[in-house]
């Protein structure tokens, strides 16, 4: 394997226990950012009261750097507003790279909180001390991450915690509703262990840099980071770890095993393929195809086709012999190449617009987004043909 160009640098986020903001700007620090320069940055946003510190803590038998707030604020803190925090990241004097990625993640959380709670984006409210922490940790880590050079991130699949959680609006399911609408995109798994595993905060984190799942890419490794977070888990080291490293070139596209799942179906009411396919979806499938066909005694019949992780398995073939007609299903275990893609922001003249971007062999390609270029048609009374054209161009 060859390198990638040296300016490309990688880093991997290893969630085992999850992530939240607190523990990727541990992970940041051990990792070469030095705390002098995140107190620093809390100056130029006007917010030299808090002081900082990182001590390395141990998480069930793994240490880490632990990083502590202390606030010394004279009066209360007042509730801020999306509009506030704008204007006060807008008109820091940071680079245009912090501004602008640290605006993109924020915007990305007041958008979900406002459709959560149905309020109009200006007048979503992150309440006292909990939106300093807010502040902290989305411009920090987009400090951070240019400080570091990292220009690509990458993460594995987030375990969700079970139970209750507190927050500014009382009692919420765990996870929170706005990690879960943050996370769309990204592979989630449950687990028995209590408490909020992935933080609104640390989701945003992940979506607004761009994080494409898949596992750890070819990298030169150079260093990696262990970020604590204040819970101890039972046996559970509290950690996220961050692999930092220059990327190697490796075979185009990603190669991955999956299964491929086949049954044909004749004499099942045609109003039962679309629950059908919801449920398969929801027990894992990546793809659900439907295809016309011609069966025995020239009836008309359907070829029904999943695409699904091998461990997805039991949970699709229960789908198919209890919500479906069939007596039978096809298996194999095949490779699959996939192109890698992500999403990114595209500045358009009516604002930020979510794209698909796909990348095999190192060439690139945007692809419009439907759910955003929806939206953004609703929004502006563009027909949605001239939303995809904004990509196109």
């Amino acid at each position: 394997m060859s390198t990638a160009p040296a300016s490309e640098r990688w880093a991997f986020f290893d969630c085992f226990a999850g992530i939240s903001g607190d523990m990727t700007l541990g992970a940041l620090i051990d990792l070469g950012l030095p705390v002098s320069a995140l107190e620093e940055l809390l100056k130029l946003l006007g917010l030299a009261e808090m002081h900082l510190t990182a001590p390395r803590i141990t998480k069930d038998h793994l240490t880490g750097v632990h990083l502590q707030v202390d606030f010394r604020f004279r009066h209360p803190q007042p509730t801020r507003s999306y509009r506030e925090i704008h204007a006060l990241i807008a008109g820091a004097p940071l680079t245009d790279g912090v501004k602008a990625r640290s605006l993109a993640m924020f915007r990305l959380l007041g958008e979900v909180e406002a459709r959560i709670h149905g309020q109009p984006l200006e007048e979503v409210h992150f309440h006292e001390l909990g939106a300093l922490d807010t502040i902290l940790d989305i411009v920090g880590v987009a400090y951070g991450v240019e400080k570091l050079g990292i220009t690509r991130v990458f993460c594995s699949s987030l375990p969700m915690g079970y139970g209750m959680i507190s927050a500014g609006h009382g009692r919420l399911p765990n996870p929170a509703p706005a990690t879960l609408e943050l996370l769309k995109g990204l592979p989630v798994y449950g687990t028995d262990l209590p408490g909020e595993l992935v933080t609104p905060t640390g989701a945003v984190i992940l979506k607004g840099l761009g994080a494409i799942y898949e596992p750890c890419p070819p990298l030169r490794l150079e260093r990696v980071g262990y970020g604590a977070g204040s819970r101890d888990l039972p046996g559970h080291p509290n950690l996220l770890r961050i692999y930092l490293g220059e990327p190697l070139t490796a075979a185009p596209g990603r190669r991955e095993r999956v299964l491929v799942l086949e049954t044909h179906i004749d004499d099942m009411n045609p109003e039962l393929y679309e629950p059908l396919m919801a449920g398969l979806f929801a027990a894992g499938a990546l793809d659900v195809a439907l295809t016309p066909i011609q069966m025995k005694k020239n009836r008309p019949g359907v070829a029904l086709t999943v695409v699904a992780p091998p461990a997805a398995r039991e949970g699709l073939l229960e789908r198919l012999f209890t919500e479906s007609t069939t007596l039978g299903v096809r298996l194999a275990e095949v490779e699959r190449v996939a192109a890698r893609r992500w999403q990114e922001s595209l500045d358009t003249p009516y604002g930020p617009l979510t794209v698909k971007v796909m990348e095999y062999g190192g060439k690139r390609r945007l692809m419009p987004e439907y759910e955003a270029c929806r939206q953004m048609a609703e929004e502006t009374g563009l027909p949605l043909l001239e939303v995809y054209r904004l990509v196109e161009k």
